[in-house]
């Protein structure tokens, strides 16, 4: 059976936080773009709620808290799909995370990556589309902790409310005369005893006997190996639950895309695209995925054509209120030895050591793509970019809202780091970026 022409649009994080007016300059056009596609989709990275939730112990960096009339924003942008499964989805806990949930659901936008529990989150959502029916399922390898999970539930216990999460399988290989001085340390220090008192109680799953691995150090793993090199590699049993929701999908979808939210790095430039974070995309579109739409480090990542398949591994921000925030909980203010009795911009301008570094600092946080690809009977026929950027050169307190930008040369920027994986793009007259299929 033939499948349907189906076009996608598609944008990175949306940290929005101010109520701002859609008809601001520039934003028709971007709202025109958007809504070519029969799915449109973004990272709703923020938590929907009006101040009644406690601030969590833990946050993604900041606490990320909007009224939710930013929905509506959203929607005046044409998006009709989103994920909020992010490393702030847990900023006002479970009181806010169940909060985004109810108003998503209120607004009717197809979401998943966050649920009741581990199988609602982990379930793929339907974008009931004009000629199709196209699935999304939402991950992140960026959350707070473990605590931030979804769980399952028992024949006797409620599931726990979280996000989907992709764990990492972490270690580092270290040869022969490095190890042996970390064994030195370890064994004489005794950073480690708690965890060898563990392992010989059972509770650490490690042989006592292994003499190549040293556990420990911030619960990092030592492997003696032939270099020195950390390791990160996705979780089995979260691979097996992209697998499980991949092959209901494809029994009930003409399209699948998955959502990956991540910030870790594979080197020292933000740019550079993690192993694990490859290793997942691959996956993913080797299981039947037709794409795979990455964000979360706040800018561009290079665009892969695998297997006649587009992998975005990170399209940047689409909107960055980063610093618009009207309030916070008072442990925000007492990580830079502040009180709530301080106004809030002086937390910013403390982070920022006194607005000199930070996202709103960096050009690079602030321009971006929204890819607009469209399949034909399962090919990919068309991937055309629109390049954006966010007001880098306004005040702050009026920074973050995109508008369309031909001339700073992002897509040249972006043709320069997706090169190296084989993806050749051009710009046209207009300004756009086109891939080369």
């Amino acid at each position: 059976m033939k499948l349907p022409k189906t076009t996608f649009t598609c944008a990175g994080d949306m940290l929005v936080a101010r109520l701002i007016p859609t008809t601001y300059k520039g934003f028709s056009q971007i709202a025109d773009y958007i809504k070519q596609g029969d799915v449109r989709f973004c990272n709703l990275e923020t938590v929907l709620h009006n101040g009644e939730n406690y601030g969590n112990q833990f946050n993604g960096g900041s606490f990320h808290g909007s009224d939710p009339r930013v929905l509506n924003i959203a929607k005046d942008f044409g998006f009709n799909a989103l994920s909020f499964a992010n490393n702030h989805t847990f900023d006002f806990g479970y009181g806010g995370l169940l909060r985004t949930l109810d108003e998503l659901d209120k607004a009717d936008f197809v979401h998943t990556g966050v649920g009741r529990n581990l199988d609602e989150a982990a379930a793929p959502a339907y974008i009931e589309a004009k000629d199709s029916r196209v699935a999304l399922i939402s991950f992140t390898a960026s959350f707070v902790n473990d605590a931030a999970l979804a769980g399952r539930q028992s024949r006797r216990f409620p599931g726990r409310p979280g996000v989907n999460g992709l764990r990492l399988s972490e270690h580092v290989e270290v040869p022969e005369e490095h190890f042996k001085y970390l064994k030195d340390i370890s064994e004489n220090s005794g950073i480690n005893a708690s965890v060898a008192i563990s392992r010989k109680e059972g509770y650490t799953q490690t042989k006592e006997s292994d003499t190549q691995v040293i556990l420990g150090f911030n619960k990092m793993k030592f492997i003696k190996g032939d270099k020195l090199k950390y390791h990160a590699s996705c979780n089995q049993n979260d691979i097996a639950r992209l697998q499980k929701a991949i092959t209901e999908a494809q029994a009930q979808s003409d399209y699948i895309v998955v959502s990956i939210h991540a910030h870790q790095t594979g080197g020292a430039t933000k740019e550079t695209v993690p192993e694990f974070l490859s290793e997942f995309a691959h996956t993913a579109i080797d299981m039947g995925a037709h794409a795979v739409i990455g964000h979360g480090p706040h800018l561009l990542r290079p665009l892969e054509i695998y297997n006649g398949r587009p992998i975005f591994y990170s399209l940047g921000d689409f909107m960055l209120h980063n610093e618009s925030f009207g309030a916070a909980p008072e442990d925000f203010f007492e990580k830079y030895k502040l009180t709530s009795d301080d106004p809030l911009c002086e937390v910013y301008r403390k982070r920022s050591r006194g607005y000199t570094c930070g996202l709103l600092t960096d050009r690079r946080m602030l321009e971006a793509v929204i890819p607009c690809f469209e399949f034909d009977d399962g090919v990919l026929t068309k991937l055309e970019l629109m390049p954006i950027e966010l007001g880098f050169d306004k005040p702050r307190y009026r920074t973050g809202d995109p508008v369309f930008c031909p001339d700073r040369g992002i897509i040249e920027r972006y043709a320069e780091m997706s090169a190296p994986y084989g993806t050749r793009l051009t710009v046209t007259e207009n300004g756009f970026g086109v891939v080369e299929l």
